[in-house]
């Protein structure tokens, strides 16, 4: 079964791997895999990421691919950015990151504790 049948099959439902077969050396893995956020996306939407990708994040080719405005392709990229969650676009600095900011002198003690406390 090819992974677009699957994930035609499953309609968007939440659904879990269980056996894992390498096609090379037929070295089989049995267990509970949830599989990547972006396989969980429908096939329309994993070919726009494709595309996307392929695109180099041009929303310039974007729309000349899909025939469709910029607006329209924002609109999708949000939506589909919706449902990945596994990339923290904003993490929190490290105790590290913290202490060499201080030792370059771009924030004060007092900053840097209070970034070291919310951390």
């Amino acid at each position: 079964m090819e992974w677009q049948q699957l994930t035609d099959l499953t309609r968007g439902q939440p659904f879990v791997v269980e056996r894992v077969r390498l096609a090379d050396s037929g070295v089989v893995v049995e267990g509970e895999f949830e599989p990547p956020q972006l396989a969980q996306l429908g096939v329309d939407d994993q070919v726009f990421v494709a595309a996307f990708v392929r695109s180099h994040g041009s929303i310039k080719e974007m729309e000349r691919i899909f025939g469709v405005s910029y607006p329209t392709i924002k609109s999708r990229l949000n939506r589909i950015a919706g449902h990945l969650d596994f990339v923290d676009v904003d993490p929190a600095p490290t105790g590290a990151d913290v202490v060499d900011r201080l030792r370059r002198g771009e924030i004060s003690a007092r900053e840097a504790l209070a970034a070291l406390e919310g951390s």
